[in-house]
């Protein structure tokens, strides 16, 4: 399992190795001793969430209230997508920067997302599948979104799109960057930085 740390903390890529044989091929997307020696600690898998998806979707860009907040580790079983992280964390030296991380079922290359970073991706095949494993369950009250089509942000949808994105009303009406901001939606680096050593701290006890 090759390992990179990306320029957004709390973010990791992962790429595994696989096994082509006659049969067809094997590979590991997720192997918790490259990840805890990555990240200091244990993912906690509290639910998997499965997402199919047709050419030129857009979902997120979502996040979640931190602490506890929602860390995702996610890779692409089927088709190919274009991955966004993107850095909401009020506070942040990379606040308002991106990550764009192609995923697909050719190289089974993953990423991780820590709680209070925003995740988005495009879908560049028609059924096109998600999966994640979530550190928390689903908590809608404690659910978030910023508009990906937000200008300010300039995520690259356009490189990859021929023509209109698909979004749901929800994602499609989010606020912009700055509106979440001024609403007080966006997690607290700070808080995110102490609750990811409260994690670290937790591993070595």
């Amino acid at each position: 399992m090759q390992v990179r740390r990306l320029d957004i903390t709390g973010a990791f890529e992962f790429t595994p190795k696989s096994f082509p044989d006659h049969r067809g091929l094997f590979v590991a997307p997720f192997q918790e001793p490259a990840f805890a020696e990555a990240t200091g600690h244990p993912l906690s898998v509290a639910q998997t969430n499965h997402s199919v998806s047709a050419h030129g979707v857009i979902r997120g860009v979502h996040f979640s209230d931190t602490p506890p907040g929602q860390a995702k580790y996610v890779y692409c079983p089927q088709g190919a997508l274009l991955d966004l992280i993107v850095d909401v964390r009020i506070g942040s030296p990379t606040f308002g920067r991106w990550e764009a991380i192609r995923l697909d079922s050719s190289e089974y290359r993953a990423v991780y997302l820590a709680e209070g970073l925003g995740h988005a991706f495009l879908a560049l095949t028609d059924n096109t599948v998600m999966s994640y494993l979530c550190s928390t369950g689903y908590n809608p009250s404690a659910e978030h979104g910023v508009n990906p089509l937000d200008p300010e942000l300039g995520l690259p949808w356009a490189d990859e799109l021929a023509g209109e994105p698909v979004l749901s009303e929800k994602d499609r009406t989010a606020p912009s960057l700055a509106e979440a901001a001024e609403r007080g939606l966006l997690p607290d680096y700070h808080a995110c930085l102490a609750h990811y050593e409260t994690l670290r701290n937790s591993a070595r006890a």
